[in-house]
C-alpha cells in the first residue's frame, strides 16, 4: 500500500467547501472521484483541514492510500485531466506510511486579502474583500502582534465549533501593505472555526479606529465574541501553505 501526498490549489467560489457532502459540490468529493477513475479504487482523501464554502487554497495538503502502481510523478497530470479547471493538483509525492495530512501538521499559514481601493477590482473581486474606507495600516500592524503566542481564542470562534479546547498558538501574525491591498497573514498550529476571518474583522475595526491596537490583549482575555470584530466574508481568505 502506497501513501501519496498531494499539494492542491483551488478557487473555492463554486464549491460548498472542502468536505464531502452527498448533495452539494465539494472539493474533496471531486478529487476522490477523479482518483477513483484513474486507479479503479474507492479511496479516502485526508486533508490538513476543512476549508469553508468560498475559501480558496494555494497550498492545501491531502493524502490517500493506494495499491496502484502509477508512477507518482504521473498523478498530477492524470488527476488534473479529470478535474474542473477550478481545482489543480500542483504536486504529488510518495510519503511514509505513517504520514497523515491532518495529524502530522506543524503549522498552517492563512492570508486574508482586503482591497482598500476606492472602487475595488472587477478581475479579483472573488479573491479579496473590498473595503473602500481608508484603513490605518500602522495601527493594524501593531494590533496583529498581540495575537502572537498561545491564547484562549474563545472570543474569536464562530458558534458550532466542535473543538473541545479553544486554546491555539499563533507563531506569526502580520499585516502587509502592498499598494491598495492589505494582507493579513496568520501562521499557527491550528485555527478554530472562522477564527482567521474573525481576527481579520477585528483588525479591520482597528484600521477604522473602532478598536484600539492596545485593546486586543483585553479582548482576547475577555473570551467574549461580542467584543471582537465581525466575521469577514469567506472569499477574501486563502490557505497559503501547510508545514510538516
Amino acid at each position: 500500500m502506497r501513501n501519496i501526498k498531494l499539494i492542491i490549489e483551488y478557487d473555492g467560489k463554486s464549491f460548498n467547501g472542502w468536505q464531502k457532502q452527498p448533495t452539494k459540490l465539494n472539493i474533496q468529493g471531486e478529487i476522490e472521484k477523479a482518483i477513483g477513475e484513474i486507479t479503479g479504487e474507492e479511496i479516502e482523501l485526508i486533508a490538513s483541514g476543512r476549508t469553508d464554502a468560498g475559501v480558496h487554497s494555494l497550498g492545501q495538503t491531502a493524502n490517500f492510500k493506494t495499491e496502484s502502481n502509477i508512477p507518482v510523478e504521473k498523478f498530477p497530470i492524470a488527476i488534473n485531466s479529470k478535474l474542473k479547471k477550478s481545482i489543480v493538483i500542483k504536486s504529488a509525492e510518495e510519503v511514509e506510511e505513517r504520514f497523515h495530512s491532518r495529524y502530522s501538521v506543524i503549522s498552517k499559514r492563512y492570508r486574508y486579502t482586503i482591497n482598500n481601493s476606492k472602487y475595488g477590482s472587477a478581475i479579483y473581486r472573488d479573491m479579496e474583500y473590498h473595503f473602500p474606507i481608508k484603513l490605518d495600516v500602522d495601527e493594524m500592524k501593531k494590533a496583529a502582534k498581540h495575537f502572537e503566542g498561545e491564547h484562549d481564542f474563545k472570543g474569536f470562534k464562530a458558534s458550532g465549533t466542535s473543538s473541545k479546547s479553544s486554546v491555539r498558538k499563533i507563531f506569526k501574525a502580520e499585516v502587509i501593505s502592498d499598494g491598495d491591498r492589505i494582507y493579513i497573514e496568520l501562521t499557527g498550529s491550528g485555527f478554530l472555526y472562522n477564527m482567521v476571518r474573525i481576527i481579520s474583522g477585528t483588525l479591520l475595526d482597528v484600521g477604522q479606529g473602532k478598536i484600539k491596537a492596545d485593546d486586543i490583549p483585553s479582548i482576547i482575555l475577555s473570551k467574549d465574541r461580542m467584543k471582537a470584530g465581525k466575521t469577514l466574508p469567506a472569499h477574501g481568505l486563502c490557505l497559503m501553505e501547510v508545514t510538516y
